[in-house]
This record gives structure tokens, C-alpha cells and sequence, in this order.
């Protein structure tokens, strides 16, 4: 009676659904659950209103700006009286009591929104656009314009966005880089079913 011949031990190949159950198996130890990933909509978000404090940085800074600089250029000084002033609307109405334009009435132009603490029958001295005359500021302003604070903190708000947008985006990369699929591996159900399979195969 011939015996018969065993397949040396470097030789032997496992199945392929021995090999697939090890390799699910493998997959489920190493997966972790994933952190909750930024949503698409929460960075837009976060995007447009990003844009929206620029916008309203670009709009305090710039008109108050190039007004100081053109008053700088072609102004010209003249000495008013208040004669009005208000805060519903806000507005400080003044009177030209020198120069070409004594007589008339304007209301200052805002900077940035912002007015001078005055009342009513002040003394303020004044410069105006001798090309655009609806252009008045106090001329204190003229040469040293006040801390554009709504422009400051439109600026800063801007920046503490920018800064947010960046850093969920970058978690949002992380995240997806560094972790596996949302769903643990199909090894649940299918897995335990080849290991099964796998089992009973290799017993002798």
C-alpha cells in the first residue's frame, strides 16, 4: 500500500477565500471610526460672510480715505457755524460764515459713519472740495483723521473668519487623509462568513 505523497510545507498555497477572510479581517482591525467631517454647506457658509466683512472692510476704508485725500489736495478752509444737530437721522448740519460760501447751509460728510462731538452754535472750521462742495469735513479731521473703528473691526472680524475658513478646511482634509471609510469595512457580515468557511477548510 503506497503511501501518499505530502506537499512540502513551503510549497502549500491557502485558498483564496482563506486569504480574502484574512485580509477582511485585517481591514476591520485597523479601521477607526471617523471624526465628524466639516460639511461642505458650513464652510461655504463660513466663506460667504468671509467675503461679506470684506466687502464692508473695503467700504469703510476706502471712501473716507480718498475723501481725506482729496480734500488734502484741493480743499479749501473756511469757518462755519452749527446750526443743527441730530441723531435720528445723524447728521451735523453747519452754516458758512466765510469765504465764497458764507451764507449757506450743508451737512458735513460722515467718515466712516462717524461725526464730530459738536452741538449746536459751535464754532467749527471746516474744508471743503472746491470741485465737489457737498465734500465737508472738519478740518481737524482733514489733518488727522480718527481711528476708523468700524473699519477696525470689520478688518478684524474678516481675518478671525479667514482664519476659521482655513483651519476647516485643513481638518476637513485631515480628516479625510488620516482616517478610512466613514463605514467599517464589509467584514461584518461577509467577513465572518469566509472566516467561517476558512475554518472549516483548514481542519484536518
Amino acid at each position: 500500500m503506497t503511501r501518499k505523497k505530502k506537499r512540502p510545507a513551503d510549497q502549500y498555497q491557502l485558498p483564496p477565500h482563506v486569504k480574502e477572510a484574512g485580509q477582511a479581517a485585517a481591514r476591520a482591525a485597523a479601521w477607526r471610526p471617523r471624526p465628524e467631517v466639516p460639511k461642505n454647506r458650513v464652510i461655504l457658509g463660513i466663506t460667504a460672510v468671509f467675503l461679506l466683512c470684506v466687502g464692508m472692510s473695503l467700504a469703510l476704508w476706502l471712501p473716507p480715505y480718498y475723501l481725506v485725500q482729496d480734500l488734502r489736495s484741493r480743499g479749501v478752509d473756511s469757518v462755519t457755524t452749527v446750526v443743527g444737530v441730530d441723531t435720528k437721522p445723524k447728521y451735523v448740519k453747519v452754516r458758512f460764515v466765510s469765504g465764497p460760501r458764507a451764507g449757506s447751509e450743508v451737512e458735513l460728510t460722515d467718515y466712516a459713519g462717524m461725526y464730530p462731538a459738536t452741538h449746536a452754535g459751535a464754532p467749527l472750521v471746516v474744508t471743503y472740495d472746491r470741485e465737489d462742495p457737498a465734500h465737508v469735513l472738519a478740518r481737524a479731521w482733514v489733518e488727522d483723521p480718527p481711528a476708523n473703528l468700524p473699519a477696525y473691526g470689520s478688518s478684524a472680524l474678516a481675518f478671525a473668519l479667514l482664519a476659521c475658513t482655513t483651519a476647516v478646511i485643513w481638518r476637513r482634509l485631515w480628516v479625510l487623509h488620516t482616517f478610512g471609510p466613514e463605514e467599517p469595512p464589509a467584514s461584518s457580515r461577509a467577513g465572518e462568513m469566509l472566516g467561517n468557511k476558512a475554518v472549516l477548510d483548514t481542519k484536518p
